[in-house]
């Protein structure tokens, strides 16, 4: 309870400091300020605004009040001068202000009329007010007067340390009472909005934010305080919170004026949320089939829907941009172009693949799933992007294509004709003239039988494909529905003709030839499980 009160007594005393302070720099009198339709300039002395004058003939107003105020400063800071030596004197066209033998000013007829009284009376005014300002200057700079400052200064200064203290030990109270069962989860009926790790993050957000805020008031009390106590830095005092306030009071009055673009802004992203979310759904709606449109495919729904999402993006952006605020200064406008020129200049790449992805697509060379082939690589079409394609091989290796590089690349798709006609596996092996080109085919298609993932319609079909210097050049053609197991596929074929072959005796003259052997290459069947080979569990 006792650290409540004095949390309130101190955010109670910062704002009648404050008021104060503020009502004092209200009351200052604005440097160029206009009587009626006359510009005038305040004379200072030590940045303390004495009284304005207008201009006079050649002499601008700045001018005059400029000379006028280094003058009386000289005069101040002579201490042989006495203050009641500042006095009027009359001349033909003016009266005169000075100090002893030292001229301070001339008060003509114009100042008197800008003033609405005479002269006499007004050099009366300047003088007395000249005088009050030394005298206030010499007592602000005696030795008794620096002493008291000095130690006020010392005062404030333990006095905020004890205050900074004070607000830490107040919010480590805070912290340790957050730790306590004294938080619940947020829950609207059965959904929880924030669990009790969230309450309590954010209760110590929201008291950092406070200490924060305590600590920069009593800074800032601390400083125009400190500034105020010696007479150098006296002027600067009044003049922290005027430059705290003058720019709060612009924001404020570019806020009230940026009202009503802010809501137009508010009404175009809330309608540009619903016509993105009615898109979105429409987008889903075609690639599940429910929606349909005659030529176009399922597949182009999710690109299609990107697309139409950047240029409605980029069409709303255009309609918001004249209502941001500073969207019409010089400065904005610069940084837009040279945004723009580093976007054209480091994006070429990006936007070829873009381009490259967006053409692959509506192009239909691939789908997700699909085996294909791109140079010498295999492999199935894990992921389309706008930019990359990812593929999987044989080997479960993931290799990544920028769709530029597909775009000018030979792809050969396994997969989109596997699905209504089968794809065709093919292998060729080189047979002797001696050997009957009936029975070649004959083992070969039996081959081909034999082999599980192999397609038995269509029918497989050999070909004879080259007569050779010595041998006749055969090729297997088999139909497969499943292009994801063609190594497997292969490797089943191969050994079923290598079996049949050994098995008939027919020797394959493969890779090379150099002469007929005394008998045939082949290998005896009852060498097919030579050791360390198992033969099969006859059941």
């Amino acid at each position: 309870m006792t650290r409540t009160l004095l949390l309130m007594s101190t955010l109670i005393a910062v704002l009648s400091l404050s008021c104060h302070l503020f009502a004092e720099s209200a009351a200052l009198p604005a440097k160029g300020s206009e009587q009626g339709a006359v510009k005038t300039a305040p004379v200072m002395l030590e940045r303390v605004a004495i009284f304005s004058i207008p201009a006079y003939h050649r002499y601008s107003a700045d001018e005059r009040a400029a000379k006028i105020s280094e003058r009386i400063a000289k005069a101040a800071q002579d201490y042989s001068l006495r203050i009641d030596t500042i006095t009027t004197e009359e001349t033909d066209i003016s009266t005169e202000v000075v100090a002893g033998q030292r001229f301070i000013m001339s008060v003509y007829d114009t100042d008197a009329r800008t003033a609405g009284v005479t002269r006499q009376q007004l050099a009366s005014q300047h003088a007395a007010r000249i005088r009050a300002a030394i005298d206030r200057y010499r007592q602000e700079r005696a030795p008794k007067a620096i002493a008291h400052g000095i130690i006020m200064c010392g005062i404030a200064t333990a006095a905020l340390l004890v205050a900074l203290l004070l607000v830490r030990m107040l919010f480590r109270w805070l912290v340790t009472l957050s730790a306590a069962q004294m938080f619940r989860p947020i829950r609207l009926q059965k959904f929880e909005l924030l669990n009790l790790e969230e309450v309590r993050a954010l209760f110590g957000t929201v008291m950092r934010a406070i200490r924060l805020v305590l600590v920069l008031v009593l800074l800032y009390i601390y400083t125009t305080f400190v500034l105020d106590a010696l007479p150098w830095s006296r002027p600067f005092s009044n003049g922290i919170l005027q430059y705290v306030l003058v720019p709060v009071k612009t924001m404020q009055l570019k806020v009230v004026e940026y009202i009503p673009n802010l809501i137009f802004l508010i009404v175009l992203a809330v309608v540009s949320k619903y016509a993105l979310k009615f898109m979105k759904v429409i987008a889903i709606e075609v690639e599940r089939g429910n929606i349909t449109f005659a030529g176009f495919y399922r597949e182009w729904a999710k690109p299609t829907y990107k697309i139409a999402r950047f240029l409605f993006i980029a069409f709303v952006a255009v309609v918001a941009f004249p209502y941001f605020p500073g969207s019409q200064s010089p400065a904005f406008k610069g940084i837009s172009i040279f945004i723009g020129v580093l976007l054209s200049l480091g994006s070429t790449s990006t936007v070829s693949n873009v381009v490259a992805g967006l053409d692959m697509t509506y192009r239909r060379a691939y789908l997700q799933g699909d085996w294909i082939k791109v140079g010498e690589l295999i492999g199935e079409v894990t992921r389309t992007r706008l930019l990359v394609t990812h593929l999987r091989t044989f080997k479960n290796e993931e290799v990544v294509f920028p769709n530029a590089v597909l775009l000018n690349s030979h792809v050969i798709n396994y997969t989109s004709l596997a699905r209504l006609h089968g794809l065709i596996l093919h292998t060729s092996v080189t047979i002797g003239y001696t050997t009957p080109w009936r029975q070649v085919h004959a083992l070969l298609l039996q081959a081909a039988e034999r082999t599980p993932g192999v397609l038995r319609e269509p029918l497989p079909f050999v070909l004879q494909t080259g007569l050779d210097d010595f041998y006749i050049r055969y090729e297997l053609n088999a139909y497969t529905d499943v292009p994801e197991e063609m190594p497997v596929i292969y490797s089943h074929l191969h050994q079923n003709i290598q079996d049949l072959f050994n098995e008939f005796g027919v020797q394959i003259m493969s890779p090379h030839y150099m002469l007929d052997p005394a008998c045939p290459a082949t290998v005896p069947k009852e060498q097919w499980y030579a050791p360390p080979a198992t033969p099969p569990v006859s059941t």
